[in-house]
């Protein structure tokens, strides 16, 4: 198999993608300071006795949370200075880990008090840090843990003999007082590699405690290693190929770090100078758009979806257009399961996805399959760093899992929640938010007994469904509630916000009648809404809606038309031909162009022995008037 990996610096990110076969496996984004791995001197500031936790301050935006079984205790402490004083291992258990008893949190750490902690999980969304007073170090091929005494041996390394040996070899050049884990790249290597590593990371220990000495909290201590060093440390062993950087201060830097750690691995790093950029040459950043998709498509025609919630994901297996190689539909499932699960176990590396996470495959009613199924599962799984653990497939199909998550996902790194619908993906309807419009004019009503009339101002497309096609569902409304309403188009407005005004019928007379019968208006042809092609619906600068009974070739623009009725909150208009004006209003400018909103004096007010309210009786006349004038209109259009 072979791996790659690419490295490309910028000046405001650096990305590294891994490569096997040709295919993206990973990807890493590093574009502001990692807290991850980094040690604060930090100072407590609350303790949650409900929580069994307590909440610390190490100088970042919000405070990180300190779980009770994370914080070393004051028997703990004791056995250390204990064994670094050589006396004997007290308080281990059988397997030379050191026993923990049980203490509440306000037996560990009281408030104000200062300690030093290490980041084990960074911010994430609406949540602090994570940290822990046990702190590891990691180097090349050891990780120094000073607060414990065991000895482990990474249980990659498979080999009892090779085991054996690099656990006497670690038992040799270990000091009494800290605990050591051999990591998997240690195979094979000799005792002076190791004890190399190992006086690398105790002077490291070293240099931490004389500054946390000197460090008031809450500051930080020591800063985990850039992206480049942690890649150069964890990932570029024997089983690389090839490490290809694009610039000429990392390349250098690369080749000092491996003069440290691997000389033999020297000549598999390059320097790419090409014309075009590196991941564009490697076709890596059509794979990253790719990454950010909802949907993944399989080889065979069947796809995974994958949908990421606050505490967990889930990924549902579907056939899709796979149909089958023609031996049955087990065979059938069984082979787009396999597929799945394999894409499955490179998406969880490729997009970093953590914690708890439900995979829906598509049921099996052969035992067999099933096996074969989990067993290709955990194939995939052993190529992941990351520690996972997965439940056997469940009668329904499911199989649930964990995979150890140490901050934000590629995902969240790259994007961000949608400003409009705050993250959620669906938004409340036009249609909903008019009739919830209706609701609340309708209690306003009753509450605000003095209102004469209402100024409503909402989103486009839910004015269009508020007024209805011709006016006919605010007619029925304003009959309703015995008041007048105005309708009026507000663009900035959230499409599930809107405004609602009570005043007095002749003041928003005087305020919104601005437009009379055959004036000509320049309006926006809206996108969608309640009219069908080729009818639109438009709006004028000041909001009032405007029906064009052919519209919709037009939809998006700005356009001149005729007025050719005007009700209180729509109007009725025919859009204008692009030759000279004819028939021009009289109050249109000479050259023929869109003539402004006037104001008109009010008619003559009607007496109305109380507040105005809309009399049915003139209204079934008007809407008769309309239905007439509408179809003169239809019968002039079609001659």
């Amino acid at each position: 198999m072979a791996k790659e990996i690419i490295v490309n610096a910028d000046v405001r990110e650096s990305r590294i993608a891994v490569r096997e076969d040709n295919q993206l496996v990973e990807l890493h984004i590093e574009r502001e300071e990692r807290v991850v791995g980094s040690i604060y001197k930090a100072r407590v500031e609350s303790v949650h006795q409900g929580m069994d936790a307590s909440f610390v301050d190490i100088g970042l935006e919000r405070n990180a949370f300190l779980y009770a079984g994370d914080i070393l205790g004051n028997d703990e402490s004791e056995d250390r200075n204990g064994a670094a004083n050589g006396a004997s291992g007290g308080g281990l258990d059988r397997r030379g880990r050191r026993t923990r008893p049980h203490q509440t949190i306000n037996q560990l750490v009281k408030k104000n008090q200062e300690i030093l902690v290490q980041v084990v999980k960074g911010p994430r969304g609406s949540k602090g840090a994570r940290v822990s007073t046990r702190i590891s170090l990691p180097g090349r091929y050891l990780v120094f843990m000073p607060d414990e005494a065991s000895l482990g041996v990474s249980r990659k390394i498979e080999d009892p003999k090779e085991r054996d040996r690099l656990k006497r070899i670690v038992e040799n050049i270990r000091k009494p007082g800290y605990g050591l884990i051999v990591r998997t790249e240690a195979e094979e290597k000799s005792e002076r590699e190791l004890r190399q590593d190992l006086e690398f990371l105790e002077r490291t220990w070293s240099d931490i405690e004389r500054k946390a000495a000197v460090t008031p909290a809450p500051n930080l201590v020591y800063a985990d290693l850039t992206l480049l060093f942690r890649i150069l440390r964890d990932a570029f062993g024997q089983d690389v190929d090839k490490l290809i950087l694009d610039s000429a201060e990392d390349y250098r830097r690369a080749h000092e770090l491996l003069d440290f750690f691997g000389p033999n691995l020297k000549d598999r790093v390059d320097l790419y100078d090409g014309e075009k950029p590196i991941f564009e040459f490697y076709n890596i950043e059509q794979d990253m758009q790719r990454l950010l998709e909802r949907r993944v498509w399989l080889k065979s025609g069947g796809y995974l979806v994958i949908d990421q919630a606050e505490a967990l994901v889930a990924i549902d297996v579907n056939s899709g257009r796979f149909t089958g190689s023609g031996t049955g539909l087990n065979d059938t499932i069984l082979q787009t399961n396999l597929e799945a699960v394999a894409e499955i176990g490179r998406q969880l590396r490729l997009r970093d996805l953590g914690g708890i996470l439900v995979l829906d495959l598509i049921d099996m009613s052969n035992v067999n399959d099933r096996k074969r199924v989990e067993t290709a599962l955990e194939s995939a799984l052993k190529k992941d760093k990351s520690r996972c653990k997965y439940s056997h497939i469940s009668p329904l199909g499911l199989v649930e899992m964990t995979r150890k998550r140490t901050g934000e996902t590629v995902n969240e790194q790259m994007n961000e929640p949608c400003p409009y619908c705050n993250g959620n993906g669906k938004l409340a309807s036009p249609e909903s938010v008019a009739i919830q419009i209706a609701r609340d004019l309708r209690r306003l009503t009753r509450v605000q007994t003095s209102a004469e009339a209402f100024h409503v101002r909402c989103h486009p497309l839910v004015a269009t469904f508020l007024v209805g096609e011709d006016g006919t569902e605010l007619e029925q409304l304003e009959h309703s509630l015995q008041r007048g309403v105005f309708v009026r188009v507000a663009h900035e407005l959230h499409q599930e916000k809107y405004e609602i005004q009570p005043g007095k019928m002749d003041e928003l007379d005087r305020r919104f009648n601005l437009y009379r019968r055959g004036q000509i208006v320049e309006v926006k042809v809206l996108r969608g809404g309640l009219l069908q092609a080729p009818a639109a619906s438009a709006c004028t600068e000041s909001g009032l809606l405007v029906e064009l009974p052919e519209g919709a070739r037009l939809a998006g623009q700005s356009t001149r038309v005729r007025l050719v009725s005007v009700g209180r909150s729509s109007a009725n208009g025919e859009a204008m031909s692009k030759g000279p004006d004819n028939a021009r209003p009289q109050n249109a400018p000479p050259s023929g162009g869109v003539s402004r909103p006037v104001r008109h004096e009010p008619r003559e007010p009607r007496e109305r022995p109380t507040a105005p309210v809309v009399v049915k009786e003139a209204e079934e006349a008007n809407g008769a008037n309309k239905r007439r004038r509408r179809k003169k209109n239809r019968d002039t259009q079609s001659a």
